[in-house]
């Protein structure tokens, strides 16, 4: 046995295999933004070549960034909040960051012990989902003077900048389509609201819009049903089974409304004919199910791209103004899953 042993790189190492200074290999990892594209290319390919590590800890005790966000979402079961993390990740990777993610499963208490792990981590920043949030982590936020923007949701009034949708808007939406193609015999389906302001939002508005029509949904329409197709689409079944059933039914999202759609066809109900049924979000693959879905676009890269960019901006230059909230309107998109009521 070899007793050999490899000296590990250290920046000098890096400076001298990319032939720049110590300070701009600093800056590298630091300030990306600040150097140019070729310069960064030589520098990561001496880091790759020379095995270089930064010790963190070191780092962090002399104010430099860690170059690490976190972000805190309900759920990875789903693509729910895949397409808005994604592009989020991309955006700040640009920036020179890398982002730890976990969920919490809509418990608001399992989110403050989370975020607590995030600091001690020493992040940069913090992106939180909607606006509902418990006191305990605002104050852990502001006692840290940590940057955190709330994503997903978005209110004129947020604590913190908010950059999403409006879900009343959305929910709003959804119901006057309905409404407008001549429904009155109208089901919902939503996931619990217990600590998920988006389902809370989107549910009253949908019913208080549908009431102000005069139409009132009965208690056995009325569906609570987890963020699964199979439960979604049992449960649609066994409303479909009823002798008076209803003509539509308007679920919380396009997980909810793509199992009711199997639920319909192991009803032997056709959609639209038989039974409208349209939902909220217009996730990947929504407009290639059969009968493509008709829902909400809510513009997922869209929020995650301007997330990523007002949260990097205010980690690199808290001076930029960057803490102002922006709502990414969401749009109805008609598809073939809706339609006239065979009966009014």
């Amino acid at each position: 046995m070899s007793d050999k042993k490899i000296k590990k790189a250290d920046i000098f190492t890096v400076s001298k295999a990319a032939r720049v200074s110590p300070s701009t290999v600093s800056r590298y990892f630091n300030h990306p933004e600040l150097l140019k594209s070729a310069t960064r290319k030589r520098i990561d390919s001496a880091v790759r070549k020379t095995g270089y590590i930064r010790n963190r800890a070191a780092q962090t005790i002399h104010g430099i960034r860690s170059g690490t966000i976190g972000v805190l979402v309900p759920t990875l079961d789903h693509a729910i909040f895949a397409e808005v993390v994604q592009a989020f990740s991309e955006t700040v990777a640009a920036q020179g960051f890398t982002i730890l993610l976990a969920s919490h499963g809509y418990d608001l208490q399992r989110e403050y012990a989370i975020l607590r792990k995030f600091l001690e981590h020493r992040v940069d920043g913090v992106v939180l989902t909607g606006l509902d949030h418990d006191e305990a982590v605002f104050q852990l936020i502001d006692s840290q003077e940590i940057p955190c923007v709330l994503m997903w949701n978005y209110a004129a009034n947020s604590r913190y900048p908010s950059i999403g949708a409006d879900n009343e808007q959305a929910g709003k939406l959804i119901a006057e389509h309905v409404l407008s193609l001549g429904h009155r015999r109208i089901a919902c389906m939503f996931p619990p609201i217990n600590g998920n302001d988006r389902a809370f939002a989107r549910r009253s508005i949908v019913i208080r819009t549908l009431k102000s029509a005069g139409v009132e949904i009965p208690e056995e329409w009325m569906l609570t049903t987890v963020y699964s197709i199979s439960e979604s689409k049992q449960d649609a079944k066994h409303l479909f089974s009823q002798t008076n059933r209803p003509t539509a039914l308007i679920c919380g999202n396009d997980i909810l409304a793509t199992g009711a759609l199997y639920g319909a066809a192991a009803s032997d109900l056709l959609v639209p004919d038989d039974v409208t049924v349209v939902g909220i979000g217009d996730f990947k693959g929504s407009s290639e199910i059969e009968p493509s879905l008709t829902t909400v676009r809510l513009p997922a890269r869209r929020i995650g791209y301007e997330t990523g960019q007002a949260l990097s901006s205010a980690i690199i230059d808290p001076t930029s103004g960057s803490g102002k909230s922006l709502h990414c309107a969401p749009e109805l998109v008609h598809r073939k899953s809706s339609g006239a009521p065979s009966q009014v």
